[in-house]
């Protein structure tokens, strides 16, 4: 069994976020429901119960290391969800993660395998 890393993003810095308020607080409830569900498969590692929306990008810039606010994924993509799930496969991980709710409201989730310590 592995562990794997789902990260939902979904637009938080633009003028018309999505999901929209309504349509998140919609889906609040199938989103309880789903990790509820691999809570009782014994699937699902951990979970923060909630993050700071604003937060902070470190890079290196040409000349120095550059601090911007964030968070930013890609361009007004952000983290709208974090946690870790236990599966065989990427393909069983990967279809644990596309019954996600949020999808439907234009949300993207990632799915990584999370490398054991060497």
């Amino acid at each position: 069994m592995h562990e794997f890393l789902i990260m939902i993003h979904r637009d938080l810095t633009s003028k018309n976020p999505k999901p929209s308020p309504d349509q998140l607080k919609s889906a609040m409830k199938p989103y309880q429901e789903w990790i509820a569900g691999i809570g009782a498969e014994d699937q699902l590692v951990g979970t923060p119960k909630r993050w700071d929306l604003e937060g902070f990008v470190i890079q290196q810039g040409k000349k120095e290391v550059k601090i911007s606010n964030g968070p930013f994924g890609t361009g007004n993509n952000s983290i709208g969800g974090l946690f870790l799930i236990k599966a065989d496969t990427y393909d069983e991980a990967v279809k644990i993660a596309e019954e996600c709710p949020i999808i439907q409201y234009g949300a993207v989730v990632e799915v990584r395998m999370a490398m054991p310590v060497a």
